[in-house]
């Protein structure tokens, strides 16, 4: 079969070779595979990657040989599944704690793009605790994870202001209930009960003065590629009581966070945000544009036919 494999060429990150088909463990499916979604963080990754790395954790397609061990969905159900790696290939296996099946009105390039932003979206949410009637910071919010974040907390009744570099990704962000769009931390009208950062460099800081006494500051990534960096005596001149947390969503199983986002897109209650469909040729390109943020909200590839 053939995959892609990394190049450690930013300029083309990865490229085809020839594999044999992956064997399945007997508490995995084999898929294969009709979607993928790449995601930023990945695209770092292939600019120095590791001697072996199969990249790929998003993906949806079609089981074609059930779990031996007898656990999850039989041959020829529809899936979306978040292996820990592998998945931009035809075929790949997926644990059966972290697959769930589609339901027949979620297209498959629809599933592909759920996973990490939507699970990660989920459990940051979580981490918050009760948010209706709150009032949230959320930065980077254009990106995969804040389009969810966003429609997420807006939903659950949480007063939500977006940070966002250009009007236009802010007017769609306003569709899915922001109610405040800005274009920099220092413009965002606090305070704010919870701020959930994700760019690094001084958005931590100038988000950290925004919070209540005793609010919860939220730190998940920082898109900027600008370490985050926190002076003591601006803690001390802060909000008192502030809390600061680090999160990372990684923790399978991961099927009962796809399901709950599969009940939600298929209730229209939330909206997955496409901003470029290809096919699988022509991902080199795909995964420079998104390195470069000139993408939207999720990318999807396809191989063959998608249902």
């Amino acid at each position: 079969m053939r995959r892609l494999i990394p190049t450690g060429d930013a300029a083309r990150p990865v490229e085809f070779a020839q594999h044999a088909q992956p064997t399945p463990a007997p508490s995995e499916v084999l898929i294969k595979v009709e979607a993928f979604s790449p995601n930023r963080g990945e695209t770092f990754l292939l600019e120095k990657p590791e001697p072996g790395m199969m990249p790929g954790k998003d993906v949806a397609g079609l089981v074609v040989q059930a779990a031996a061990d007898g656990s999850g969905p039989p041959a020829g159900a529809r899936v979306v599944g978040h292996p820990p790696m592998g998945g931009w290939a035809e075929y790949a296996t997926v644990p059966t704690h972290s697959i769930a099946v589609l339901p027949n009105e979620i297209t498959t390039i629809q599933a592909a793009a759920l996973p990490l932003a939507g699970i990660t979206a989920l459990r940051l949410l979580c981490t918050a605790g009760a948010i209706t009637g709150r009032r949230i910071l959320l930065t980077g919010a254009a990106g995969g994870v804040g389009h969810y974040l966003t429609e997420l907390a807006a939903s659950a009744g949480a007063e939500v202001t977006a940070v966002t570099a250009t009007a236009e990704r802010g007017a769609r962000l306003r569709g899915l209930g922001a109610a405040a769009i800005v274009h920099d931390v220092a413009d965002a009208e606090g305070p704010f009960d919870v701020v959930l950062e994700s760019t690094g460099g001084g958005a931590l800081t100038a988000a950290l003065a925004r919070l209540v006494p005793g609010g919860t500051l939220i730190w998940f990534g920082q898109a900027s590629r600008t370490p985050a960096t926190v002076n003591f005596f601006d803690l001390l001149a802060g909000p008192q009581n502030a809390v600061i947390r680090h999160f990372h969503y990684a923790g399978a199983p991961y099927g009962g966070d796809l399901a709950t986002l599969l009940h939600l897109v298929a209730g229209g209650r939330l909206h997955v945000e496409i901003g470029r469909t290809a096919n699988w040729s022509q991902t080199a390109e795909v995964l420079v544009d998104l390195r470069e943020r000139r993408i939207r909200g999720k990318a999807v590839l396809t191989i063959g036919a998608s249902r």
